[in-house]
């Protein structure tokens, strides 16, 4: 996964992740800024997931 490619192009790619994972807010998603790690980590807090299945889930959707 390229994590220059989710930072880049993010500002693009913010409604179309919000609406995939609809419980990260606006104000989340200006502090996750395009950041993988961050995505992953709100992505777990939120939904309740482990790590392993919010990286998937992010990778999955990025590649």
């Amino acid at each position: 996964m390229n994590n220059d490619r989710i930072e880049g192009n993010w500002k693009e790619m913010k409604g179309k992740v919000q609406q995939k994972w609809g419980k990260l807010t606006d104000d989340d998603l200006d502090v996750i800024d395009g950041r993988r790690e961050e995505l992953v980590g709100k992505i777990q807090q939120e939904y309740g997931k482990s790590r392993d299945e919010a990286e998937k889930e992010v990778d999955a959707y990025f590649n």
